[in-house]
């Protein structure tokens, strides 16, 4: 199903499909996406703001991987973990590395791990309020960048175009926080779907979109170059298919809204 355009519709329309879209990918992570030992709560606070989805790992299971290795990170299960870089559309999307993050890969490291309750990534539906003030959207913008820093995964999708406040797109910001590696986002394709690798380099995976496109398949990095694929289309027309028909018909056209 093509992606409507929200920006259409009021505040609490949206609202309402924001929360019901939520919970749809909380279930759909929950339902065997992710390895064992992780499971994924809405609107968690750790430290910050409140997110949309929070993927969590209560203990380390050192199950074997299918080739044969034990991994000391997760259980394998579900439609997969894997670790090769994530199938973007190679005609659309853009990968961006911070340029001094490539260097983290040569240096040494001790690393102190707390066994319950590990975050391993947020995922972040943007509403309008994310956008209706220049303190909204900068606070918004500090929290992410300071989750990617502390070594969160993130995923952020934003099914609204650009604003005054954030004119290049919500990643533009977000990757000023970490980088002045600059980024423009096609005008033909105005809505942002990124997925933030946090280490060992820190990693944008970019697919611009537009109103009237399918949703992709994206990345969920849970450690390092391990990652989850999540289909968002599925959960989005997951969404659509229960809302009432009046709510439907405020934004959709004629043709679709059955």
């Amino acid at each position: 199903m093509p992606i409507h355009d929200w920006s259409k519709v009021k505040p609490g329309t949206y609202h309402n499909f924001h929360q019901l879209w939520t919970s749809a990918i909380t279930n759909q992570l929950n339902s065997g996406m992710l390895p064992r030992g992780c499971f994924a709560m809405a609107e968690q606070i750790i430290g910050g703001p409140e997110h949309d989805d929070v993927a969590l790992k209560l203990y380390d299971d050192p199950i074997e991987t299918p080739d044969g290795q034990r991994s000391e990170e997760f259980g394998f299960g579900g439609n997969g973990i894997a670790q090769a870089p994530p199938q973007l559309k190679p005609t659309t999307s853009m990968v961006m590395i911070a340029e001094e993050d490539r260097y983290v890969l040569k240096s040494n490291r001790i690393v102190v791990r707390h066994e319950l309750g590990d975050v391993l990534a947020v995922i972040e539906l943007m509403s309008p309020g994310n956008k209706n003030s220049s303190h909204a959207i900068h606070s918004l913008v500090e929290k992410l960048a300071q989750l990617l820093r502390e070594g969160i995964n993130l995923l952020v999708i934003d099914p609204f175009p650009p604003s005054v406040r954030d004119p290049r797109g919500i990643h533009s910001l977000i990757w000023n926080e970490i980088t002045d590696q600059p980024f423009e986002l096609p005008t033909d394709r105005p809505l942002t779907i990124v997925s933030y690798q946090a280490s060992p380099c820190k990693t944008a995976w970019v697919e611009p979109i537009a109103i009237g496109s399918p949703l992709p398949i994206m990345p969920l990095f849970l450690r390092n170059a391990f990652f989850i694929n999540v289909p968002l289309e599925t959960s989005y027309q997951q969404t659509w298919d229960v809302l009432p028909i009046e709510l439907k018909r405020t934004i959709a056209t004629p043709s679709s809204v059955g």
